[in-house]
Parts: structure tokens; sequence; C-alpha cells
């Protein structure tokens, strides 16, 4: 946390102060961009720690990684065939051979125990180390017995017979051909992969070959989840007169692993404003990061934004979005906390927007949306308003966007039948037919 100090912050545009003891309802409304800019002003990425390399996957580096040996260590062959020095090969044609005398053979991890001098090879597999005295390697392609004029049979195949200690050279190598250099791949002292770096398989490759068998890593924030509600039943249940299943949970728990996070759940809590205030305590003692799924709005059951402000500090209730208007954001014992609303489109809506930009900032990762962006033209227009952002869920057609909803809080199937998403933002009226957009893609 950069030295978050309550009561201080103050919204742009004339939105609600965190500390005014009078708001009703969503007179004013934050901004969007207010709401990122507290985000990325009070949330900064969590401490270092040791994490094994195979379990580093996803993690983001806290340290530069710089090569202490090269790579390879050693000469080696990238071809089956014979360690030669080239300019024994010079002039080689097929029908103007150069024989060499076999001397020794080198597997991986096994050399020859002679050295390559003039008149004389070595027996090299792809992989192993090139013997003193040998600046090529001859591919096995090039050559022939001697005493037939056939090709060589294949390494892997041969073995030491009596007259089988020569090879015919049917074609030159030039010096350096065929053979890996020291440090090729990687040189000692190189930075090999930044701080700040997400680890891909191949870096964890790299890192490997390097002989790192831990990686100092941004430690994964523990992001608490409390979902209110007595109408809700546990996720998975099956649906039980006027009682509703709890879609926040699964729906979260993928999106908070998604941006580097470990979700952490509990028992449903009720809507009693005690039973509210011991869970955000605990969560807000025991977590980097608090989501509150329901109870943000306005209603006599809504707790959560008072709860807020009594414990901590409520930054922000209300923002100029649809949906999600009802999402706020505060600080419990300088944790940041999440009112998502209880909708479930809401709740998605508001977590893209905000909670998955500060536990992407908490685990070290860009805070920039996630998703993957394509750029299409509209298929029909889609309406919005001045000042507020939307959110529209879209399918994407014959190459053409197509509007869902941009209301319909509480349909979550319109975010399954979607491909994606568009956003309107405040200073437009929406877009017309034909008018390129773009779609984040689900």
């Amino acid at each position: 946390m950069r030295g978050f100090i309550p009561g201080l912050y103050t919204l742009r545009h004339g939105a609600i102060m965190n500390d005014d003891p009078r708001m009703r309802g969503f007179s004013r409304r934050a901004d969007v961009d207010d709401v990122a800019a507290l985000i990325d002003d009070h949330v900064a990425p969590l401490a270092a720690e040791w994490a094994e390399l195979l379990a580093a996957g996803g993690r983001v580096l806290a340290a530069d990684m710089t090569a202490r040996t090269d790579v390879p260590a050693f000469a080696r062959a990238a071809m089956d065939g014979y360690a030669v020095i080239a300019e024994e090969t010079f002039g080689a044609t097929p029908t103007d051979l150069r024989t060499l005398r076999i001397v020794g053979e080198s597997l991986p991890a096994a050399p020859a125990s002679a050295a390559v001098e003039p008149g004389t090879c070595v027996r090299i597999m792809t992989g192993a180390p090139v013997p003193d005295g040998a600046d090529a390697v001859v591919p096995v392609e090039q050559t022939r017995k001697e005493q037939t004029g056939q090709p060589a049979p294949k390494l892997r195949e041969e073995r030491r017979r009596d007259g089988d200690a020569s090879v015919a050279i049917t074609a030159p190598v030039t010096p350096g051909r065929h053979v890996g250099r020291v440090g090729e791949d990687i040189k000692r002292g190189t930075v090999v992969l930044k701080a700040g770096r997400r680890l891909r398989p191949q870096d964890l490759g790299a890192l490997s070959s390097l002989g790192f068998p831990r990686v100092p890593v941004v430690r994964q924030p523990y992001v608490a989840l409390i979902v209110t509600g007595n109408e809700l039943l546990p996720a998975g249940s099956k649906p039980d007169g006027y009682k509703i299943v709890d879609a926040a949970t699964p729906m979260l728990m993928q999106l908070v692993q998604r941006d580097g996070g470990k979700l952490l759940t509990g028992a449903i809590v009720r809507d009693e404003k005690e039973a509210l205030r011991e869970a955000l305590s605990v969560a807000a003692t025991r977590a980097d990061c608090v989501l509150v799924s329901g109870g943000s709005s306005v209603g006599q059951e809504d707790h959560a934004p008072s709860l807020v402000r009594e414990l901590g500090e409520l930054s922000i209730h209300g923002v100029a979005m649809r949906p999600a208007s009802p999402a706020g954001i505060g600080f419990v014992h300088q944790k940041p906390v999440f009112l998502l609303p209880g909708n479930p489109v809401s709740c998605l809506c508001a977590y893209d927007f905000f909670a998955g930009r500060a536990i992407r900032l908490l685990s070290g990762r860009h805070p920039n949306w996630p998703h993957t962006k394509v750029r299409m033209p509209l298929k029909q227009k889609i309406a919005s308003q001045l000042g507020r952002t939307d959110y529209v869920r879209v399918r994407i057609e014959n190459e053409q966007v197509v509007p869902l909803a941009i209301g319909g809080a509480s349909i979550l199937t319109s975010t399954v039948r979607a491909h994606g998403f568009v956003i309107v933002k405040k200073n437009a009226e929406g877009h017309a037919p034909g008018d390129p957009v773009d779609v984040r893609l689900y």
C-alpha cells in the first residue's frame, strides 16, 4: 500500500468525498476513471518471496535474473556426424573424397578421450561435446564408408568393427559449422529476464537451463470473499422455493485466479449488521484484499457501505456506470475492500473494472484489462448517456459486432451468450452502425 492516509482522498468532477456523513443514495456518482486512479494511487505489488521453479509459472518476477553460467557451457554438436578440422574437408566432393581415421566417439555426457589431430576425426552425436582439436562437424549424410563406397550407416546403429576405422567425406564444411558455441544461447552475466515479467513456460525452461532451483517472485495476494444474502444457497445447491443459488463465488474464484490471487471463501453471511461486521473485520485482518458481494446499495439491509466507513474508510460509493452503479471501494486496516453488487452481471462488471485491477497490481501484474481485444464494425447501434460508462455485452457474427444488452444486471446468461463486451466511455452517446469498436473477449 502506497502511504494511504484516511480522509485525504477527494474525487474529481464533484463526486462524493469519502468522509461525507450526509451521503444519501447516489445523488452524485464517481467517475470510472477516478476509481481507477484511486486504485493505482493506493495499491502496490506485495513483497517478494521465493518460489520453487516448477511452481513459478504465471508468477511475476520480483528481481532481475542474471545468468551465472554460459548456455551451452561447452561446444556441442548440432548434428549427428563426425567432429573434424574443417580445413581438412576443403575441396571434398562425391568424386574427390577426403578420408579421415576415426579415433574415438563423443556421446552426450560422455566426451571422447582422444583429441582430433590432422588426418583424424571423432564420431559424434547431437548434443555431445566437440572434442579438442575439432572446429566443425560433418553431418553423417555427407560421409561414406571408405571400403564399400556406400553411405555411412546411421550413427545410432553403428558400432566399431574391423575395417570400419575410417570415413570418407563427400562435402566440405567451414569452421564452426554444425557446432553450438559456448554461450551461443545465453552468455554468462546477461540479464535473461527482468523484474516485473510474468513467467511463461519458455521462461521457466531458460531459468532451469541456468540452474535456478528457485526464483524470487511477487507474493500472490490472498483475496477474501464475503457473500451476503438471506436468500442465498451455497454454490452448486439445487434451487429451493424462493431461495436462489450463489453464482458469485464460482465466478469470482476463476476471476481472482486469472488475475494472480488466491481466493479465501467462507460461509454465506446473513444480512445482519453484526454478522457482516465480524466477517469484514476478520477478512481485512487475514487477507490482502476483500471482496463483498451483495449488500452494497442503499437499502435497509445494505450494511456493507456503512460498515466499511465505520471500520476504516469508504472512499467511493456509487459509480457512474451501467451496470454496477452501486459498486464501491474503501479501506479497512489499509486493505482495499471492494463492494460488488449482488446481481451477477453487475458483480462481474464491477470486479473487472475495479477489483481485478487491484488484484493484478498486488500480484505485480500490469493493471490494465487482461482480455484479448479485437476491433470490428458494429452491426447495430449502441445507445448510451453522456457522463456514464456502459458495459455492453456483444456477440460477433459475420465479422460484425451485435449488441446483446447494456442493462439486465441479473441476467447472467447475457454474458454466457456473449463473446465479449464493449465499453462505451463517458464522453460518448453510443456508437452508430458501422462504427469500429473494441471488443474485449471473454
